[in-house]
């Protein structure tokens, strides 16, 4: 997802024959249907030799403006179904989805009852610490119901017009803090541009992606394959590229700066044709199956000056670079290691950061922030 050393347009480069075998003519509502299914016929995450452990971290689970007060919504990630509401506070929270009175799916037929969430089933009460507070037809709440954890409970923090939960397969605490984007509330940038994908892999997959540095002209259509620089830095890892970019303009040095903190939070800084900044939130939904999120920010002079026009075409190439990536994510299998050769990226390196992040590793863990 790297604009290429040739125009904005990528999609009409010929080189991407391979992926218009299955994107085709799809755009309008066709394309953003696309984009959030996966196919059911696919080989299961063993067959595929996908990850069997999620890794810790903090992870987007819903845009901002998904979840208004006094909303409930139902999602699932990590393989489990979670139940995320606003309380009249304005404040997000969530815990699992199933009440322990009874089962009832809290987020489907649930209600905000001020900061808490009563179960469509028997309108018991419960907080963001998973304990019940209330029982509308009951004097005494069963001592177990008042603890914490009754319901498992997710730590939350909101930044950056995202959602984002603590993920540790240990129930550990958090070892680090969500990073926040200045762009994110410059009154000088845009207000985001959300994009959503499902996406049939692992997590450590789409990360793979990132430092595949050959696929960009294979796939993408780059004329040549890109020079980067590497850097892990415990949690954070930063790739940096400097291209020529041909325009209608001529010839413009670019500058991709990509950082990610832990696995699920993601910050893309593109310079030279015009600013664009992205922020990224991948999280997992199964074993097998990943949910990306990409919310783009722009300088309000550019997108409203002479560079509008280049301004949408980035954003535009962008994304259709990652419906590329997913046409072969979806259907690729994990070769463990892989069989790499010289002008590949540092896939090993790579892995490396990614292993401090599951829990069951003996390899050294994140330091607490």
């Amino acid at each position: 997802m790297i604009p290429q050393d040739t125009t904005p347009q990528a999609e009409d480069n010929p080189l991407n024959t391979a992926t218009r075998v299955f994107l085709g003519d799809l755009s309008g509502d066709g394309l953003l249907a696309w984009r959030l299914a996966v196919d059911g016929d696919r080989p299961g995450p063993d067959e595929r030799n996908m990850q069997t452990e999620f890794m810790m971290g903090w992870y987007c689970i819903a845009y901002s403006h998904e979840v208004g007060v006094g909303q409930v919504k139902p999602v699932r990630y990590f393989a489990q179904d979670l139940a995320v509401w606003r309380g009249e506070d304005g404040q997000a929270r969530v815990i699992d989805a199933y009440c322990a009175h009874y089962g009832a799916n809290l987020a489907v037929g649930g209600k905000v009852y001020g900061n808490l969430l009563e179960c469509p089933f028997h309108a018991w009460r419960w907080n963001e610490k998973g304990a019940c507070e209330e029982i509308p037809y009951s004097k005494v709440i069963p001592p177990k119901a008042k603890r914490d954890n009754c319901i498992p409970s997710w730590p939350v923090r909101e930044v950056n017009g995202m959602v984002m939960v603590w993920h540790h397969p240990d129930k550990a605490e958090p070892q680090w803090e969500p990073i926040e984007f200045s762009e994110a509330t410059d009154d000088g940038w845009t207000d985001f541009r959300t994009y959503e994908w499902h996406v049939g892999t692992a997590m450590e997959n789409i990360a793979d992606n990132a430092v595949d540095v050959s696929h960009f002209k294979y796939v993408h259509g780059a004329k040549t394959v890109p020079e980067y620089e590497f850097e892990f830095d415990g949690i954070k890892r930063t790739i940096t590229s400097y291209l020529k970019m041909h325009t209608p303009r001529g010839e413009i040095d670019g500058k991709i700066e990509s950082i990610s903190y832990g696995p699920g939070q993601g910050y893309v800084r593109f310079s030279g044709i015009t600013d664009t900044v992205m922020m990224t939130g991948t999280c997992p939904v199964e074993r097998d199956v990943t949910h990306n999120r990409m919310a783009f920010t722009q300088p309000k002079a550019n997108v409203d000056g002479p560079t509008a026009g280049l301004t949408r075409a980035i954003v535009k190439d962008i994304t259709r670079q990652f419906d590329q990536d997913k046409v072969i994510l979806d259907r690729h299998k994990r070769v463990d290691p892989p069989l790499v050769c010289a002008g590949d990226g540092p896939f090993g390196r790579n892995r490396i950061y990614y292993e401090q992040f599951y829990a069951s590793s003996t390899k050294p863990k994140p330091a607490a922030a």
